[in-house]
């Protein structure tokens, strides 16, 4: 019984991948629920709309509704993979709209830049790559 139990314990690379993902989804699920609760999507889909975006406020609720589901997959490790995806493409519209310009430090050398969302994309990365479906070898 001893050994069961041992052999059920998450090993330190797996509570490390843990922390990851769960600290991400934390990380990321502050903007839409920040969005929902203070009513601010449509301020989001107005600014979206000055930038070219058609329909700017349905754009708005999309995203949000795309970052509050993938958040919480990757709370619950469902569709981690495809969470990350759509994660990832949302923080990369953001380096192109707002952060890239800015250039890349977020403080110090500059502001608002794009080293965070940079650090984010590679977190994400590394999770989706860590939850990818291993290939059956049939033989």
């Amino acid at each position: 019984m001893l050994n069961s139990l041992v052999e059920s314990r998450p090993t330190r690379t797996e509570q490390g991948l843990l922390l990851i993902r769960f600290g991400l989804a934390a990380i990321l699920l502050v903007h839409p629920i920040f969005r929902l609760v203070h009513h601010t999507v449509p301020q989001f889909g107005a600014w979206l709309g000055t930038q070219g975006i058609a329909m700017g406020t349905a754009v708005a609720y999309t995203v949000t509704g795309l970052e509050l589901l993938s958040g919480l997959a990757l709370l619950s490790r469902r569709l981690v993979v495809p969470a990350c995806a759509v994660l990832i493409g949302i923080l990369g519209m953001g380096i192109k709209m707002v952060h890239g310009p800015e250039g890349w430090f977020v403080v110090g050398g500059g502001r608002n830049g794009m080293e965070y969302s940079v650090l984010l994309i590679l977190c994400l990365g590394g999770v989706a790559i860590a939850h990818w479906p291993r290939r059956k070898v049939v033989i």
